[in-house]
């Protein structure tokens, strides 16, 4: 055996050119997140556009990647809510930089990032821990992220206590935030676009920052194309 997982498929996305790719990377970001969205409303192949899969490294130069859910794109970055006391969050307060990927699988398409993380304000992040359900307001409380639990029941334990603590009332403001919950964004230095396509000659553009600026603004990047 040769431990080959599965069959050969060809790549039949559209790519990008250089024709329809802006100077600055975030109109095409914004679009191709904009499609899968409604790939995934349409079709239902492209489940949960906004998985955002983050990067970081630990104290021993190892590195550690997992999902979250991407809950900001502007020009500034894309921006994620956590635990800063998770293992993503101590990580990012002993080394901020950071890389990320969104992954379109069904449509040929992924967006990498490569930058550093920036913690984000306080009323920010106050104002979407209140904009979530209660039972995930609840979870924020009853989990503390990363850390080892016995099992199971201690965990739906500890978010029964939490819930008879503080009990829906219905209101934004009836679980208050925990402090170690909090969030980022990433400031990129790079970002690629990668379009799949037949024979493997799959399409990479690549905006490299050349000075201050958003992801919207032509002069803060250089645009290049590099080889699948």
């Amino acid at each position: 055996m040769n431990g080959a997982l599965g069959g050969r498929a060809d790549y039949t996305g559209e790519g990008i050119t250089e024709q329809d790719a802006p100077e600055a990377p975030l109109p095409l970001v914004q679009d191709w997140l904009d499609q899968a969205i409604a790939r995934h409303e349409e079709r239902g192949d492209v489940p949960e556009p906004a998985a955002l899969w983050v990067a970081t490294v630990d104290a021993d130069g190892m590195p550690d990647v997992r999902a979250v859910l991407m809950r900001f794109l502007d020009a500034r970055g894309p921006g994620f809510l956590t635990s800063s006391d998770s293992a993503k969050g101590l990580q990012l307060a002993a080394n901020d930089k950071v890389a990320a990927t969104l992954t379109w699988a069904g449509m040929f398409r992924a967006v990498r990032f490569r930058g550093r993380a920036q913690e984000l304000p306080t009323d920010l992040v106050d104002d979407y821990f209140r904009s979530r359900p209660y039972g995930s307001r609840i979870s924020a409380h009853a989990s503390t992220q990363s850390a080892p639990v016995a099992d199971r029941a201690t965990l739906e334990q500890a978010y029964q206590e939490c819930a008879e603590r503080w009990p829906d009332r219905g209101r934004p403001d009836d679980v208050p935030r925990p402090t170690t919950w909090s969030g980022y964004r990433i400031v990129p230095e790079r970002v690629e676009v990668w379009g799949g396509r037949r024979n493997r000659l799959h399409d990479r553009l690549v905006w490299e920052r050349v000075a201050a600026g958003g992801l919207d603004d032509p002069a803060a990047w250089l645009r290049s194309r590099i080889q699948p």
